[in-house]
């Protein structure tokens, strides 16, 4: 990966046909601006990405890119678990919002391997501003899934729902779900949308501390559901190892 000094690169998006009327207010060369954090702690995290990836010595089976609902499963029994016999990357960084993945996809996290599937799920913590613009999250998906294909055109990707916050129903979520509704329009060809958000929700809509411990972050049955959710197909586009 390139330096860790802040960058400022810009993507043109394609158009985003079949939005709602909110995305439609998106032109097409809306860009996204990709950039780091900044921080000491983001470039060592980029550091450790960058070190698991040369491990995997030119082939990754599945690669998992994210925010810290994703970084947090790395050094689990939960992840050897479910991905252990997999050549399996984790590419979670605690706080990244899209620009900031996209940054670290430009800057090596794509490059130096051939990958059979990317599992993305970003954009949640794009949701914590003052005034939080789902079509904006949802352009910053767009454009990382854009790279992705570019940089990997052979992977599959599956795109995963942004999951609910807050222990009970709030505006936070309705804002994620409005995400979510924009970024299943992303399937079709390589990728595959998968929502997921409503099996971590209770029949009255809250949410268990057993599943998401800080009603955000996942406790181990929470990365169960999210690996059960997604084995069979896993094992159908890498192949069980």
């Amino acid at each position: 990966m390139k330096p860790y000094h802040t960058l400022l690169t810009v993507i043109a998006l394609a158009s985003f046909t079949g939005f709602s009327a909110h995305a439609a207010e998106l032109e097409s060369t809306t860009p996204v601006a990709a950039k780091t954090n900044g921080e000491k702690w983001w470039n060592g995290n980029c550091e450790r990405i960058d070190a698991d990836i040369k491990k995997m010595e030119g082939e990754i089976d599945v690669a998992f890119v994210g925010d810290s609902i994703t970084a947090r499963w790395r050094d689990s029994e939960n992840w050897k678990k479910h991905w252990g016999s997999y050549r399996a990357v984790n590419m979670g960084i605690g706080g990244d919002q899209t620009q900031h993945v996209l940054w670290r996809l430009q800057n090596g996290d794509l490059d130096g391997y051939k990958a059979k599937l990317f599992v993305v799920m970003i954009g949640t913590n794009n949701m914590w501003s003052k005034e939080p613009d789902p079509a904006q999250a949802a352009a910053g998906v767009k454009a990382v899934i854009d790279l992705i294909q570019s940089k990997q055109p052979k992977a599959k990707i599956f795109l995963m729902s942004i999951l609910p916050t807050g222990e009970k129903p709030n505006p936070g979520r309705e804002k994620r779900m409005a995400v979510n509704e924009l970024i299943s329009k992303f399937a079709g060809g390589s990728v595959e949308y998968m929502d997921i958000s409503g099996k971590y929700l209770e029949a009255d809509g809250t949410i268990s501390k057993e599943v998401m411990h800080d009603f955000l972050h996942l406790a181990p049955k929470g990365y169960d559901i999210w690996a059960e959710s997604i084995s069979a197909k896993v094992k159908e586009t890498v192949g069980k190892k």
